[in-house]
């Protein structure tokens, strides 16, 4: 979905906040943890959120598609 036009302006989150709420703080913990210890790597992790269907993707946050990406790359590495 990356590069894609007319879909309007990219919110910028005024507050400068990393965070919108503690559970997205957890997914990238995890993110970082399972990447530092060798499960996947950050190309995997990309590659995992591209797959995503369209209707899926445009309808969850930016942290729900990462917490959907790595739920994909455990369950094809069996893993999950």
């Amino acid at each position: 979905m990356g590069g894609q036009t007319g879909f309007g302006p990219v919110p910028t989150g005024d507050d400068g906040a990393p965070f919108q709420a503690d559970w997205e703080a957890r997914v990238y913990a995890l993110s970082r943890a399972l990447r530092r210890a060798g499960v996947f790597n950050l190309d995997e992790l990309r590659d995992a959120i591209e797959r995503i269907p369209p209707k899926v993707y445009l309808s969850a946050s930016y942290y729900e598609r990462w917490l959907i990406a790595i739920e994909t790359i455990l369950a094809e590495k069996g893993r999950a």
